[in-house]
């Protein structure tokens, strides 16, 4: 389990982590969210002990990363894939992390093995693509058979077969009751992969749920309506105080704020046909956008 408490970090006048407190449980997939900037390598930094808080704590089992005796067995981690000595292969690279944590050779071959690296281990790492890269950032992490983990973006890379095996290995962690923390901007993939979501913008805790409620409490449904009256539909529904927005290919409106019964119905009362009449259900990306909407740092602009 992770514990945060009241952690906070500074970089001068910056805020980066701003009074985050939340727990990170075991036997669940975790999805850490939050816009470019929000602080969310900051924060898996403080807890794996790689910068200091300002204030607050960061615990792994009730303790500080660097109170642990043999980290690699405790946590294992990924967060740059690419920190790793080019000229060194990828069984030296991890039979090196092994001997620093006490962890037997033999462990170096089954890792490998696990991400499908094993046909590449005398590679240097300078000479291992992106993706490749990114497996073997993953073969480190599960070095020590740690009950936590904490993997951000690592997906980054790789091809779709990489991403559905890395989905499934995240779940398959999870079921053996470690706690694992994924931090991803592909917000489909966290969909089809995390349980629970923490979510932060500018430092500060936005949600943290089950990924359900944080897509049911973001009161984003919608009614897509397709009409040869639109218009006149359209106009009705605003006088009622209904909002309604149009596509972008003009094609019909999403209704927001109205069951569906309701907009069928003033469609009846003023003899509009109406040609679709549906639920759109809120996807993980709509909730996100809604609810992060005012904490995007850098936002871009519309064509020129």
């Amino acid at each position: 389990m992770i514990e945060l408490s009241g952690l906070t970090k500074t970089f001068g006048r910056i805020r980066a982590v701003d009074d985050l407190s939340c727990t990170i449980e075991p036997g669940v997939v975790t999805g850490f969210l939050g816009p470019n900037g929000a602080g969310k390598t900051t924060t898996m930094r403080m807890i794996l002990g790689l910068d200091r808080p300002t204030s607050g704590t960061a615990t792994i089992g009730g303790r500080v990363y660097r109170e642990l005796d043999e980290p690699l067995r405790t946590v294992g981690a990924l967060l740059d894939a690419k920190q790793v000595h080019p000229n060194r292969s990828a069984r030296d690279h991890l039979r090196w992390l092994a001997a620093t944590n006490r962890i037997p050779v033999t462990r170096v071959d089954e890792v490998l093995d696990i991400v499908g690296l094993a046909s590449a281990a005398d590679r240097n790492a300078g000479t291992l693509s992106l993706g490749m890269s990114q497996r073997l950032g993953i073969a480190a992490a599960l070095l020590g058979d740690p009950p936590v983990l904490l993997f951000d973006e690592p997906v980054n890379g790789l091809d779709p077969e990489g991403i559905r095996w890395v989905r499934t290995l995240m779940r398959t962690l999870a079921a053996d009751g470690r706690t694992v923390f994924v931090s991803s901007h592909l917000l489909a993939e966290m969909s089809s992969t995390a349980d629970r979501l923490v979510v932060i913008g500018r430092g500060r805790l936005i949600a943290s749920t089950t990924v359900a409620d944080f897509v049911s409490h973001s009161g984003v449904d919608a009614v897509r309506v397709r009409s040869p009256q639109l218009d006149t539909l359209s106009r009705l529904l605003v006088e009622a105080g209904i909002e309604v927005t149009a596509e972008t290919d003009g094609s019909g409106v999403s209704v927001r704020g109205a069951a569906i019964e309701v907009i069928g119905e003033v469609a009846a009362r003023n003899g509009i046909v109406l040609h679709e009449l549906s639920v759109r259900h809120a996807s993980l990306e709509d909730a996100y956008m809604r609810l992060t909407e005012a904490d995007v740092e850098y936002r871009s602009g519309g064509p020129s």
